[in-house]
């Protein structure tokens, strides 16, 4: 009687684990499939990777960006930048990077089962005007003079708290692309009178706590949390009057500011051009500014949905995010509509590898394992994701 008692129990534990494991998710591109991983690096002799990189060009194009905007930054790791290089150039196949002086040490992932979490960020392309003119009565502000006094709120600027101060460097015709350009960090202005886009780099913030509209949508049941993307935010504006929308910006105090820069590329925080999902946002505790990533990126349909499939990606970390903490990358996407399109879906996980050549003494990551534990670019991709 105990055997057969013993036997059903063993059945039933072996019904448990497997319901364990069908129940997990896996519509945002959850592997599971490494086991528990303890660290927060591993070192491997050979990443279970399958497929090889599809952008080593892009790759190089930002190491060669790196190099002649950041002369210390690359020196500190030109060795290592040279053995990937070599190791693409090869034919990039994972089970020679050891031939090559390359270690690769996998991500434990914010499960401790490797699966790195990847947002999108990208530039956004805004119509504007010099002064207001009929529907361009947005206005973007440049970042006032430090004083005693704290700035404005979001309301109270959008009350006009900054009117007559000569801040104003554009007005748009839409103030969800001027929220939209906030989150980003930055975006050309097209001022519509043929000259070339002018830059807006982040100008600053008016130091007020940033709350998420995305939860605050999800919280109020008007989006599903599954559902929630920037698209998702601007199909909830375009439902809804401009009044409502402007007070649910509102509930965000938070606000940023910008600068003017005539011909300018896209920089990351390490001053660096960025090359279109070659380069990363990443946690600075974490991962340093010039780290190597290869990454096992999920791939998404035209709705955003998890296609089953993933590419390898070669990618730099040269950028940071108030919303990028630990195991989490956001991959910058590149310029316009489309790369926001892209960028807007990205709250999906996939694999990653930090590849160090043997000759570079630099430590795997510059902080302790704290940056593991704090919530989850640049694009401040908080507004979106925070689930």
């Amino acid at each position: 009687m105990k055997k057969q008692w013993a036997h059903y129990l063993f059945i039933g534990l072996i019904l448990a684990i497997l319901a364990g494991c069908s129940s997990r998710p896996t519509d945002r591109g959850q592997q599971y499939k490494d086991g528990l991983l303890t660290q927060p690096f591993g070192l491997v002799n050979e990443p279970n990777a399958k497929g090889r990189p599809v952008n080593a060009k892009d790759y190089a194009d930002q190491v060669i960006e790196t190099q002649y905007a950041a002369a210390g930054l690359y020196s500190r790791n030109s060795g290592n930048f040279d053995a990937v290089k070599r190791w693409a150039m090869a034919g990039a196949d994972t089970r020679q990077l050891s031939r090559f002086g390359v270690k690769a040490y996998q991500m434990e992932g914010v499960d401790n089962y490797g699966n790195v979490q990847f947002t999108g960020y990208y530039t956004p392309v805004i119509q504007a005007r010099y002064t207001p003119q009929g529907e361009f009565r947005y206005p973007l502000y440049r970042m006032p003079p430090k004083g005693r006094n704290r700035l404005p709120d979001r309301a109270a600027i959008n009350a006009g708290a900054l009117d007559g101060r000569n801040l104003a460097i554009a007005y748009s015709n839409s103030l969800m692309d001027n929220f939209m350009m906030e989150v980003q960090g930055s975006g050309y202005v097209d001022y519509g009178d043929g000259r070339p886009l002018t830059f807006f780099g982040y100008g600053g913030k008016n130091g007020h706590p940033y709350r998420s509209i995305g939860k605050i949508l999800i919280d109020r049941g008007e989006v599903a949390r599954e559902d929630m993307s920037m698209q998702a935010i601007r199909q909830w504006a375009s439902r809804h009057s401009e009044a409502e929308v402007r007070q649910l910006l509102e509930e965000n105090p938070s606000y940023v500011f910008f600068r003017p820069v005539p011909f300018a590329p896209v920089k990351g925080a390490s001053a660096v051009p960025l090359v279109a999902k070659a380069s990363v946002a990443s946690d600075r505790s974490l991962i340093p500014a010039g780290t190597t990533l290869l990454a096992e990126v999920p791939l998404l349909d035209n709705a955003g949905k998890f296609t089953g499939k993933y590419e390898m990606r070669l990618m730099v970390a040269l950028d940071v995010g108030g919303a990028i903490k630990g195991q989490h990358f956001d991959i910058y996407q590149g310029i316009g509509a489309e790369a926001g399109h892209a960028a807007g879906y990205y709250n999906h996980y996939g694999r990653v590898w930090i590849l160090k050549g043997a000759q570079d003494g630099n430590p795997i990551f510059t902080g302790g394992s704290q940056g593991l534990t704090t919530q989850a670019s640049s694009g401040q991709v908080q507004v979106t994701y925070d689930n």
